[in-house]
C-alpha cells in the first residue's frame, strides 16, 4: 500500500543511500515525456525537503530542458534486495550550471566526475513510499565506467564545443549548455 509523505525521513534516507541506481522522470507540457536511469555516486540528500544529482554529459539534456518548459520531476528508487520497496520523490527543480550563481556552494556537496555538466537541484513536494513486491531481486555486477572514460579522454576545448551545439531537446524546446569542461575524479 502506498503512503504519503511531506518530507524524506531517516528510514527514506537510508533507503536512498542504499541503491546504486535511480530513476528520472520529466515532461514538458507538449512532446515526449524523459525517463533515464542514473548510477554512480551522483545523488545527495541536501535536506529533508531538497535534493540533488549531478548530471555528465550524455546523448541528450532533456530532463534540462523539461525543468526550463515545467518544472516537474519525479525520482525513484527501487530496493532490488530486502525488503521489497520503491520510493518516489515528486519535486521541482532546477538545473545548476558551473557558470551559474549557487554553483560552487552545490558542487560542495559532491565528488566531480569527468563530463559533468550540470547539477540538478529538486525542492521536494512529497515522497510516496510502496511496497516493490512485483521489482525483482537484483545485486549490482560493477558500475559502468564508460561514460567517465569517455569524458576523461575528451580534450577539454572540444567537449566544450560539442556542449555548446546543445541548445535545444528532442521536441525543440530550449537547453541552456554548459560552459565548462569539469575533469573530475
Amino acid at each position: 500500500m502506498a503512503e504519503f509523505f511531506d518530507a524524506l525521513n531517516d528510514k527514506h534516507t537510508a533507503m536512498i543511500e542504499a541503491q546504486p541506481v535511480f530513476f528520472v522522470a520529466t515532461s514538458a507540457p507538449i512532446g515526449r515525456i524523459n525517463l533515464s536511469p542514473k548510477g554512480y555516486d551522483a545523488f545527495r540528500i541536501l535536506s529533508p525537503k531538497r535534493v540533488a544529482y549531478l548530471d555528465l554529459g550524455g546523448s541528450g539534456n532533456e530532463t534540462h530542458a523539461h525543468l526550463g518548459a515545467d518544472g516537474r520531476i519525479t525520482i525513484m528508487f527501487c530496493n532490488f534486495q530486502q525488503p521489497a520497496n520503491i520510493l518516489r520523490i515528486y519535486g521541482r527543480g532546477v538545473p545548476v550550471l558551473p557558470q551559474d550563481d549557487g554553483w560552487d556552494k552545490l558542487a560542495s556537496h559532491f565528488t566531480m566526475l569527468p563530463g559533468t555538466r550540470q547539477i540538478f537541484a529538486i525542492d521536494i513536494e512529497s515522497v510516496q513510499t510502496s511496497c516493490g513486491w512485483g521489482v525483482p531481486m537484483m545485486t549490482l555486477e560493477a558500475e559502468r565506467e564508460t561514460l567517465k572514460k569517455a569524458h576523461r579522454q575528451s580534450d577539454p576545448a572540444e567537449w566544450e564545443a560539442k556542449m555548446a551545439t546543445r541548445i535545444s531537446s528532442i521536441d525543440g524546446l530550449p537547453v541552456r549548455p554548459t560552459d565548462r569542461y569539469i575533469a573530475g575524479e
